[in-house]
């Protein structure tokens, strides 16, 4: 077999295509890859540059085969389209793929390592909390408007709307006052899985 210089890759959930081209772009090889054999054929293959599209698990599988010895380059599907030269599937991407790659020019996307990907999760993870959080409080708040007990917006008033709720003055429905201890129940939590991310963020 010729000396491949490069392998485009193109990553699913179950199978993977792999194409392999030598130095002046000629077709080296075209191979069907399931999970279990990817590395095992990666680990067969001499050094060479490997690229994929920054996708979801490609920084997983990107440092797995750089681990290998392999020269892993990762470049956004966007840059990608343009080379696709027929209709597009596996076979067609990962040939598009390997000649993204090859051209001086094309810009990638740096493999990150668990500890980058952990904090990447963190922020995520923090803002969808916080998010959660906020459309809890506004619901507590429209429901209880709706009682004609107001107060202003954010989580720094939250204690206000708990004093109504607990309020012995009658003003509320046992079932109106109980759904929005739930809510309130539901925003202690989200206050408290918020609390406990704090050190994710220190370890950054």
């Amino acid at each position: 077999m010729r000396e491949v210089s490069i392998i485009g890759l193109d990553l699913a959930k179950n199978v993977f295509q792999a194409h392999g081209a030598g130095a002046d772009g000629s077709v080296v090889f075209r191979r069907k890859l399931s999970r279990e054999q990817l590395l095992k054929f990666m680990a067969a293959q001499l050094p060479c540059v490997v690229a994929m599209e920054a996708c979801a698990s490609a920084h997983h599988w990107g440092r797995a085969i750089g681990d290998l010895g392999h020269d892993v380059r990762l470049i956004p599907p966007a840059y990608v389209k343009p080379f696709v030269k027929r209709q597009k599937n596996d076979m067609a991407d990962a040939e598009a793929i390997a000649e993204a790659a090859s051209r001086p020019t094309m810009r990638f996307v740096a493999v990150k390592s668990e500890a980058q990907q952990a904090a990447a999760m963190a922020y995520r993870t923090r803002d969808l909390l916080v998010r959660q959080r906020t459309q809890t409080i506004n619901a507590l708040r429209g429901h209880l408007a709706e009682q004609g007990i107001v107060a202003p917006t954010g989580p720094a008033h939250v204690g206000r709307l708990a004093a109504a709720i607990d309020g012995d003055d009658g003003m509320l429905p046992a079932a109106v006052r109980d759904l929005a201890r739930l809510l309130l129940d539901q925003i202690a939590g989200l206050a408290t899985r918020l609390g406990a991310l704090m050190p994710s963020f220190a370890s950054v």
